[in-house]
């Protein structure tokens, strides 16, 4: 009997085309969510850290871990993750999403408490 595997964990995955950057999430087509913040009307980028990057991250972060959260974090989601994807595009698990948005929210309680 062959075992099935069950995917647990959202895919995002992100690749150059010849009609822009693409990302889908487990085969689906990830939102713009140009609703939040409209920092690139013309899409998706990744691999530097300008607007199109910044929708990117804003659009991964409102599907994986809630629109409040990704309106807080998506920039510096940005310059940790997706500035930092090489040329051709790559995959981004939930899981290492989620890590990285409480790496990113464990910082910036560490600097508000050595602020006060």
């Amino acid at each position: 009997m062959r075992e099935q595997l069950i995917q647990t964990d959202r895919v995002y995955s992100i690749q150059r085309t010849a009609q822009g950057v693409v990302c889908t999430v487990n085969g689906r087509p990830l939102p713009l969510r140009l609703d939040l913040w409209n920092h690139s009307p013309t899409g998706f980028e990744f691999g530097y850290g300008g607007s199109g990057p910044a929708q990117l991250a804003l659009a991964i972060l409102a599907d994986c871990c809630g629109d409040e959260l990704a309106l807080v974090f998506h920039q510096a989601f940005k310059r940790a993750v997706i500035a930092r994807i090489p040329g051709p595009g790559g995959s981004l698990t939930e899981t290492f999403v989620r890590d990285v948005l409480a790496g990113l929210r464990a910082e910036r309680e560490s600097q508000q408490y050595r602020n006060n």
